[in-house]
């Protein structure tokens, strides 16, 4: 089946009688209850549950090899492959699947705030809750630019389709597939809401290096003076939190482009993990959580439908999505200058790494291609403790390209804009997990401000031993002795054994990039070999 067939069947499916097309939150909100796809909670956000598969599914899901983009994507288990014939298969499934149904719902936006490089999008939803999640999330067209929208990129989504392993060539029920050529995204077999949003960041990972723009998996926020700042991370390691800052104005909190006239956005809302959420740690987010937001998997108090967001009773990985309009704190549009600060955030699950260290750019460079962080509970299935792992830029699993394209593109920004790099640990501290403490909330809002303030720019630093890396020996508002690893630990040897042990992992993991110039490897990496 060519692009041109599958364009006109699946535009059959939009003019039939199903079709329920950009609805208002409301509306949508009428429909979940109505469907009973989910309840209502006492602050008015829509709760849902998503079943037995409460986070991402990354070994279900697969790119189509194709004759223009084969070449380009970097294959292996994060890009596996999938035939033509396959997904053409599959695709004909789904439409004929829902087109059986009373109602399917369509919301057309756009990916990237930027209208210069923005991408025109449609998801096509068999549940209501998914496309108000969808019409949460993504960018929300004026009535104007309704007019005139034109989709080159359409995620649908069928849920309670279940994929047959020996006939459609999937690995089980589930399946997210990225056609490029058809530019098309299938999804099927999982509730998760997420895989429609990381879907899409996927395929913008792709398109915009095409254009010789930086796709990025992190928060920004900007200051009071225009200073802008960019944290990158994987899922738990605080980039939502940390760009919640009510002195800062929150550009976007997990997927961002570096054009050659600043940072974008490329959502239009968040999608906060929300475990331990309370006011008094994260006011903005908590507040943000009313009529027209989407929680998945809280536990609700039956009578009351207070969410309790310490019960963890479905998943750790429970969420908020909502729109960005629903925090005071905002840029608007989406858009801001070049960054002067780059936050690497690892939640280092070893308890060894520094809370807080200040990068040469050859660190730099090698802390992003590392990309280490500990996968925590409940981010993708399977997962129920932290563990330790290396994702390249931080979101290997969201990069089609060759990781080394995205990193030279960011090294050579860091040049251009003169940025400061950190690497900060949310981490561990006084001992591995399970021995150790998280490193407290309030301390580490005390660095990000010191860095973000220029106040650790000319600071007396102490050089760690074992991973080579410049710690600032004060920083206002945090205790000295937490700022040396070692010091927080009752038993040195311990300490130093699981710092070797971390240090030799970075080494191994390393070695798989062969065309990164050998300065990069020896005085950006651990100093013990």
């Amino acid at each position: 089946m060519n692009s041109v067939s599958m364009s006109n069947e699946l535009t059959e499916l939009l003019n039939g009688q199903n079709i329920q097309e950009q609805l208002s939150v409301s509306q949508l909100v009428e429909k979940v209850l109505q469907r009973n796809e989910g309840v209502l909670t006492s602050s008015g956000a829509v709760r849902a549950e998503t079943g037995k598969y409460t986070g991402r599914s990354p070994k279900d899901k697969f790119i189509v090899e194709e004759p223009s983009t084969k070449d380009k994507i970097e294959w292996g288990s994060v890009n596996q492959p999938i035939s033509s014939e396959s997904f053409d298969k599959l695709y004909t499934k789904v439409i004929e699947y829902l087109k059986e149904k009373e109602e399917v719902f369509s919301f057309k936006g756009f990916a990237g705030a930027d209208p210069k490089h923005r991408l025109p999008i449609q998801v096509i939803n068999e549940f209501a809750w998914h496309n108000l999640f969808a019409h949460q999330l993504f960018i929300r067209p004026e009535t104007e630019e309704l007019k005139g929208h034109q989709s080159e990129f359409t995620v649908i989504s069928a849920p309670n389709f279940k994929a047959d392993p020996e006939v459609d060539g999937t690995h089980s029920e589930t399946f997210i597939i990225v056609s490029f050529e058809k530019r098309i995204v299938l999804i099927g077999g999982t509730e998760y809401a997420g895989e429609m949003k990381k879907s899409i960041f996927s395929v913008m990972n792709y398109v915009l290096p095409e254009s010789d723009i930086l796709s990025m998996h992190c928060s920004s926020n900007v200051g009071r003076e225009g200073d802008v700042a960019l944290f990158f991370g994987l899922s738990g390691t605080g980039k939502t939190t940390l760009s919640a800052d009510p002195n800062r104005r929150l550009i976007g909190d997990d997927e961002h482009g570096w054009s050659p006239n600043g940072v974008f956005n490329i959502e239009g809302g968040c999608y906060a993990k929300c475990i331990g959420l309370t006011r008094e740690k994260e006011p903005q987010i908590f507040d943000a959580i009313r009529f027209g937001s989407v929680l998945e998997n809280v536990v609700l108090d039956d009578m009351s439908r207070i969410p309790d967001y310490d019960d963890n009773t479905l998943t750790e990985n429970t969420r908020a999505a909502y729109p960005l309009q629903a925090m005071d704190n905002i840029v608007e549009p989406s858009i801001a200058g070049h960054p002067n600060t780059i936050v690497f955030l690892t939640a280092d699950a070893f308890g060894v790494l520094p809370p807080i260290s200040k990068l040469t750019k050859e660190q730099a460079m090698y802390h992003f291609l590392s990309g280490y962080t500990s996968k925590l509970a409940g981010t993708e299935r399977g997962i129920t403790s932290p563990q330790a792992t290396f994702s390249t830029c931080f979101g290997s699993p969201f990069l089609p390209l060759p990781a080394t394209r995205y990193a030279e593109m960011l090294g050579k920004k860091i040049d251009e804009h003169n940025a400061q790099v950190f690497l900060v640990n949310t981490g561990w501290t006084g001992g591995e997990y399970g021995v150790g403490n998280r490193m407290k909330l309030s301390y580490t809002r005390a660095m990000i401000q010191a860095a973000l303030e220029g106040e650790l720019t000319n600071v007396e630093t102490a050089t760690d031993e074992i991973f080579g890396l410049n710690i600032p020996v004060h920083v206002p508002g945090v205790p000295d002795e937490v700022l040396q690893p070692k010091k927080t630990w009752s038993n040195e040897a311990a300490y130093e054994g699981k710092a070797k042990e971390l240090a030799h992992k970075f080494n191994e993991n390393f070695k798989k990039f062969s065309n990164v110039p050998s300065d990069i490897e020896q005085q950006g990496g651990p100093a013990f070999r």
